[in-house]
């Protein structure tokens, strides 16, 4: 059986769970993780999709950089294109954000990921005017989660 398969599994096992619920798959380049807000048999929310790579470990700032170079290429089907925004060199991480980022009248909503030596995570946030920035729910078809799945382990491959 292949990882994507144990992750459609996984996800047809938590059809019944009480949400939030966490879902975790292992891929050939690491632990891949999810928290999930809410599922259904078509879709899913998540609050954080992460790929925990222990050989990112000894990652320098240039390998971070294509592997967010990479991941700018491949994502490119959410809601709004993601693509590297800041890079600190000391911290040894590529932050990327939706670019340009989704605004309506409830204020600034974009996608954040997060590319470290201890692998890779996603979130989604909202920032209201003259407010902080919140979490919230990425909502996205389990089609969707399998295919960000497959491009974070295809990133590091």
């Amino acid at each position: 059986m292949t990882w994507r398969q144990d992750l459609k599994r996984e996800l047809d096992n938590l059809l019944t769970a009480p949400m939030p619920a966490s879902l975790a798959c292992n891929t050939p380049e690491g632990n891949l993780e999810c928290e999930l807000a809410s599922l259904d048999a078509i879709g899913c929310a998540f609050t954080e999709l992460a790929l925990k790579a222990d050989k990112l470990a000894g990652a320098d700032v240039d390998e971070l950089k294509q592997i967010s170079e990479r991941l700018s290429q491949s994502i490119n089907y959410l809601l709004e294109p993601i693509s590297p925004i800041e890079i600190d060199s000391e911290g040894a991480t590529v932050q990327m954000r939706s670019n340009p980022p989704q605004k309506d009248d409830d204020g600034t909503k974009y996608y954040e990921l997060l590319v470290r030596r201890d692998g890779l995570t996603l979130c989604r946030y909202s920032r209201a005017a003259g407010q902080g920035r919140q979490a919230v729910p990425a909502h996205v078809t389990r089609e969707v989660l399998t295919r960000l799945s497959g491009d974070f382990v295809a990133a590091l491959a």
